[in-house]
């Protein structure tokens, strides 16, 4: 509880001084520049440090993408018959889990470095849809080019940290340690991760409230929530794991929704307000869900 109210802190911190005119709007696209491409890396490396990945694990990976693909399908599914613009958004909004700028930071804060390696292998799976896959199936459900297998992995192999995941997990696999002052760098750096990545989000919390959006914005939310709920309860009691990485996949799954959610549906012409209303409620939603989990399953 008391992570859970520094993090809370944290972001109020971040949206008390944007309001207070410290920071602007534009420096959310900064921090997250730094975050996603310097010190998340950092962190993901510091994490990986000393730690063997069991083969039996890889698995993890895979039913990342697996929830992922399970949302698309209900975003889709929510939007049969309507205008392909509402299913674009709902492809983009639905799927996607804000771990490395949000979740990461947070069970790595409570549980240390040992927890990283389930979430940082998750997030491995969860990276293929929200860091370009998602938004390379919209846009081109809207008629924005035609599908390449190029152009998507061009984008999808674009991101500095599922490039450090893969990376971190071969030398993992192949038990080859980095140089001595590479760690000590990445120690240092990825240290200020779970700082910046939160006050990112203070910085870039956004809830513009519009009733004729409220019915839409609920429903959205509640059946986000409800799918991972289940998805949750199906790792736990279905999968082979140990009990610790059962229940670390269950607070994964309440991760608030991808923070690269907003920027893909302004790409596509997309209701970016009820994008970023919905994104910034979310992870109010999902630190209260997280920590719910950490004391229920007593982690």
């Amino acid at each position: 509880m008391t992570k859970a109210g520094i993090f809370l802190g944290i972001i109020a911190i971040g949206f008390g001084l944007k309001k207070a005119g410290f920071f602007q709007r534009s420096d959310f696209s900064v921090l997250s520049k730094i975050v996603l491409n310097l010190t998340l890396p950092c962190a993901v490396i510091s994490n990986f440090d000393g730690l063997t990945v069991p083969v039996s694990l890889l698995s993890i990976a895979l039913i990342g993408f697996a929830c992922n693909l399970v949302l698309l399908g209900i975003g889709l599914l929510m939007a049969r018959g309507k205008p392909k613009a509402e299913k674009a958004f709902n492809l983009i909004n639905y799927p996607g889990y804000n771990i490395g700028s949000f979740t990461m930071p947070y069970v790595q804060s409570i549980l240390g470095p040992s927890a990283a390696m389930t979430v940082c292998l998750f997030d491995a799976g969860n990276a293929v849809v929200c860091t370009g896959g998602s938004y390379t199936v919209a846009s081109t459900m809207l008629g924005e080019g035609k599908p390449s297998v190029g152009k998507f992995l061009k984008k999808l192999f674009s991101s500095a940290p599922l490039d450090t995941y893969l990376v971190m997990l071969a030398l993992s696999l192949l038990r080859i340690e980095l140089p001595g002052p590479v760690m000590d760098f990445a120690q240092m750096v990825g240290g200020a991760n779970a700082f910046l990545a939160v006050l990112m989000i203070g910085i870039g919390f956004d809830i513009r409230f519009d009733r004729s959006r409220a019915g839409r914005l609920v429903k959205h939310l509640a059946l986000r929530f409800s799918v991972t709920a289940v998805l949750a309860a199906a790792m736990y009691f279905l999968l082979p794991f140990s009990e610790e990485v059962r229940s670390l996949l269950v607070v994964v799954a309440f991760s608030p929704i991808s923070s690269a959610a907003p920027a893909y549906t302004d790409k596509i012409g997309g209701d970016v307000e009820l994008a970023s209303t919905a994104n910034s409620i979310s992870i109010l939603i999902g630190l209260a869900l997280m920590t719910v989990m950490m004391i229920v399953l007593d982690m």
